[in-house]
Parts: structure tokens; C-alpha cells; sequence
């Protein structure tokens, strides 16, 4: 059985960048590490990215997904670069189905391409772009518990040779940079350690869905989006053990970012 992860996936098309991979170092070393340290190679990657959200649940469901350039401000080369990963038809109809079984109103999507929350950390896990990689949305209702209840919806994946990867970022927010960031950044990764670390997981997942009762929450989240995909990670593996695979300080100056294994 794969275990799950919620990744923080770095900030916009980082690998591309020089100076920004430098700077992202330890996160691509955690990537790295997390694609050698699976208990066999998946036969596709589900990702689900804080960067794609939609009324109702979506499954991008093409042979060959496009780019999508969903940010702005970097240098022109990034407005360029191609990650052409294969999707996965067959994973995204039985995504669908599991998800219909669980009573969520569900489409394919054949016109998704790759966003940056997406091709990004993929650049870096598997570089050569020879991995399968379907993409599954969030619902724009960002709401926690219906999130966990899609991915337990989805655990039977885990079986099936699908490793389902939650990328947002455990901090976000992008006007809150430097030193003011450290002690809010800092004091949700402390919850969020202790909330994912050392509580029994009929209580992670009750701290998890009150999220916005944790210290700082709403000024390091103030819109939920990059969290959520969390929720559908941890619900995917709800009685599993966590651990911390990725743990930084001082991104853009004061930022503390951390990402999750579940097994």
C-alpha cells in the first residue's frame, strides 16, 4: 500500500530559477527523497493542487495535458517551459468513479492542463517527465470536511498503485514576507506538527476540520486554499502514522513551510 503526502510545493515555476531553487533546496531534496523512499513505483501520480478549483469535483482526464501558466512576474523563459508527463485516462475514470460512489458530483475534464502546483515539484520527483500525473481538483467551497471525506473516498487508490500527493503550502500568505512572518509562520507549524504528529487520528481530524481555530490561522491562511489539499491527503490515509518529511525556516525571509507523509 503507497502511503500519501501533502507537500509544500515551493513558490511559482521555482525549479526554473536559479536563484529560487538555491533557495529551495532542502524542499527539493525532501522531493527527491520522497520518490526514492516509496515501497514500489507508482503507476501514476494524483495530485491535487491548491491551484485548481472548480463548483463541483474535476478530474483532468487528457492522454497529453497542456501547460498552464498560472502566475505572474517571473522571468520569460518560464512562460515556456514544457513538463509533458503523460496523464493517465484509465486512473482519472476510476478517480471519478470512487468519487461518484462516494456521492460527490464529479467531471472529466479533458482540457485541464498542468499547473504550477502541479509540473513544479514534479520537475523535480521525476525530471524525465515519465511518470503518469492526473490532477484533481478542489471544490471552491474549500470546505475541510467534505475535502477529508473525498479522500477517504479515494484510499482505495493506494492499493491500486496511485500515489495521491496533496501540494499547497503550509504557509500562504504572499503578502506577509520577512521578518514579521517568522512568529505567525512558525506558531502554525508548531500546531500543525502537534496537530498531525502526536494526536490519535479520530483527534487529528477533528483539529484538522477546526483548522481556523489554530494559532496565527487565518493570517497565515487567509484564504484556505493551499491547506485544503491536506485534508484530502490525510483523509486518503485517516488511520495512518504522520511524519515530517520536509521542514524549512526562513523562505522569503521569514516563512517556516513543512510537508507530511502519511503511512
Amino acid at each position: 500500500m503507497l502511503p500519501t503526502y501533502f507537500i509544500s510545493h515551493g513558490g511559482g515555476p521555482w525549479p526554473y530559477i536559479a536563484d529560487m531553487r538555491a533557495m529551495f533546496s532542502n524542499l527539493e531534496a525532501s522531493l527527491v527523497r520522497m520518490t526514492q523512499e516509496l515501497p514500489e513505483k507508482p503507476k501514476a501520480i494524483l495530485m491535487i493542487s491548491g491551484h485548481w478549483e472548480r463548483k463541483t469535483f474535476g478530474v483532468q482526464s487528457s492522454p497529453a495535458p497542456g501547460m498552464e501558466y498560472d502566475y505572474y512576474g517571473f522571468p520569460a523563459h518560464t512562460y515556456e517551459v514544457k513538463y509533458q508527463a503523460p496523464g493517465a485516462p484509465d486512473v482519472a475514470a476510476r478517480v471519478a468513479e470512487l468519487i461518484k460512489g462516494a456521492g460527490f458530483p464529479v467531471d472529466l475534464d479533458d482540457k485541464k492542463g498542468f499547473d504550477h502546483g502541479a509540473f513544479a515539484p514534479m520537475a523535480v520527483m521525476y525530471p524525465e517527465a515519465d511518470m503518469p500525473l492526473v490532477q484533481l481538483s478542489l471544490k471552491s467551497n474549500l470546505n475541510p470536511e467534505e475535502h477529508m471525506a473525498l479522500g477517504r473516498a479515494l484510499a482505495p487508490l493506494r492499493e491500486e498503485g496511485v500515489l495521491i500527493v496533496g501540494s499547497g503550502l503550509s504557509f500562504h500568505n504572499l503578502g506577509l514576507r520577512g521578518p514579521q512572518a517568522i512568529k505567525p509562520s512558525n506558531s502554525f507549524d508548531a500546531w500543525l506538527q502537534e496537530t498531525l504528529l502526536n494526536n490519535k487520528p479520530e483527534e487529528r481530524s477533528a483539529r484538522l476540520i477546526e483548522w481556523d481555530k489554530a494559532p496565527y490561522a487565518r493570517l497565515c491562511h487567509p484564504r484556505e486554499d493551499h491547506l485544503i489539499p491536506l485534508m484530502v491527503a490525510l483523509g486518503a490515509a485517516e488511520n495512518s502514522k504522520a511524519t515530517c518529511v520536509y521542514h524549512d525556516e526562513g523562505i522569503f525571509g521569514g516563512w517556516t513551510a513543512s510537508s507530511f507523509r502519511f503511512d
